[in-house]
């Protein structure tokens, strides 16, 4: 987990050797912990109430209350994600109860003596987890709480809620909206909340992808025939029309749909005679129209039919800040429909999440928590992995060692990436040294650089 500027994870430290209190508080506050010490498990937890730590760093053996008994007595009651991790110190005659400790709920234990980075490493590890767990658990909670558009157009950011105003304004309007954004951001679910938002929400709701007819389909498709089924106009009387990517209608059809916009009347295809139909309009496109009328693509009347109010939908990389919010919220979405519970969010998870350009915005985002949850229900799997699925190899190598020096370097590289060039965190995730990983490097012939 990254921590903002100016903030320290805390640290309740209880044990009875003073030496060892003012060594660990010593050590710990060099390295940007809030330390408070305590003697004992008593006064441990006297004290857990006020300062509410991240992590808790007990000696096994104390008089009074042991370890473990602190760990029992700080865990009673309270449920898995509002536990806070209590990490023991054991000297190598105590590795029998700090065992049992682990079995208990432990997070881990530390052998005297020691390694100082390893402690602050296991320490580190357990505060971020304990943060995120409470992050996830006040972003479900504020989830639940969630109803109505705040619940279909998620997010938090000053874009969001702007747009979420001007979609309640426009529901009760009969005026065109034309909605701009790249694929994936959501034209069509903001569609559908104009339409459910105003008085045509008894009606039909019917979107039309105008880039997926072939064009000797769409006049048949849009209007029907006297020989065929009924078209899109029949089906949308009463209701909204939402055509989605209007921008590649052709142009020979471009001109009858503004006749029908605009008349509340079509012909169908070997027919002469006139049928009213009453609707709404909404359409949708991923590029900017106006530069498609310019170029002699788009008809100018028919683009200023449609454009009375524009609505700008921005990508997910420009409201990062609601990226954690909206992954919960699919997160738990799809662990109701495979009926598991949604896994923590980690640190390294959230790094990857916030790390990524999201190039298929929303929609990418809901089919990486997918990932996510079925990675899950085989007890494995993380975000980084469900952001990039396939680690396809061109071109295999014939020989077995070419084969994993292509499979070690592509491992890598994603690794790199994923923790944004900070070896450290790249050598923990792959489980292995950090002189191993620049070896591998150097061997490989990768460049963070390029990478980065």
């Amino acid at each position: 987990m990254v921590q903002a500027e100016g903030q320290k994870f805390r640290v309740l430290v209880a044990d009875d050797d003073s030496e060892m209190r003012d060594s660990l508080a010593h050590l710990l506050g060099k390295t940007n912990w809030e330390v408070e010490t305590v003697a004992g498990g008593e006064q441990a937890i006297s004290r857990f109430g006020q300062i509410m730590p991240d992590v808790v760093l007990s000696d096994v053996r104390m008089p009074g209350m042991s370890g473990l008994e602190l760990l029992q007595n700080l865990h009673k009651g309270i449920g898995e994600a509002q536990k806070v991790p209590v990490v023991l110190i054991s000297a190598h005659g105590d590795i029998p109860m700090a065992v049992a400790a682990m079995q208990q709920g432990a997070y881990s234990f530390i052998e005297k003596p020691f390694d100082p980075n390893r402690l602050l490493s296991v320490l580190k590890h357990a505060a971020s987890q304990h943060r995120q767990g409470l992050q996830t658990q006040r972003l479900r909670a504020r989830l639940l709480n969630l109803s109505g558009l705040d619940r279909i157009l998620l997010g938090e950011t000053d874009v969001i809620k702007s747009m979420r105003e001007d979609i309640m304004d426009l529901g009760e309007s009969e005026t065109p909206v034309m909605l701009l954004g790249e694929t994936g951001t959501g034209k069509e679910l903001v569609a559908r909340a104009l339409h459910d938002l105003g008085p045509r929400a008894g009606g039909p709701f019917v979107a039309l992808n105008c880039a997926a007819i072939p064009l000797e389909h769409f006049e048949t498709t849009m209007f029907g025939s006297v020989d065929e089924e009924r078209g899109t106009l029949a089906n949308v009387d009463t209701g909204t029309l939402f055509l989605d990517e209007i921008g590649t209608c052709p142009p020979q059809i471009q001109a009858k749909l503004l006749r029908v916009i605009e008349t509340q009347e079509f012909s169908v295809v070997g027919s002469s005679k006139s049928t009213s139909v009453n609707f709404r309009v909404v359409s949708a496109s991923n590029e900017q129209l106006d530069q498609a009328v310019e170029e002699g693509r788009f008809r100018r009347d028919l683009f200023y039919r449609l454009n009375n109010v524009v609505l700008q939908l921005p990508p997910l990389r420009e409201r990062r800040e609601d990226i954690t919010l909206l992954f919960a919220h699919f997160l738990e979405q799809q662990a109701a429909v495979y009926e598991i519970v949604a896994p923590q969010t980690s640190a390294d998870d959230l790094a990857a999440l916030l790390s990524h350009d999201w190039p298929g915005n929303v929609r990418e985002l809901r089919h990486v928590a997918e990932r996510r949850i079925l990675a899950a229900r085989r007890g494995r799997g993380s975000v980084a992995e469900a952001i990039q699925p396939d680690l396809e190899i061109d071109g295999v190598p014939e020989t077995l060692r070419g084969a994993i020096a292509a499979f070690e370097r592509q491992l890598i590289a994603g690794a790199i990436k994923t923790h944004q060039g900070r070896m450290d965190a790249v050598a923990e995730a792959l489980g292995i040294g950090r002189r191993t990983l620049n070896e591998k490097i150097v061997k490989l012939g990768l460049k963070k650089d390029e990478l980065l």
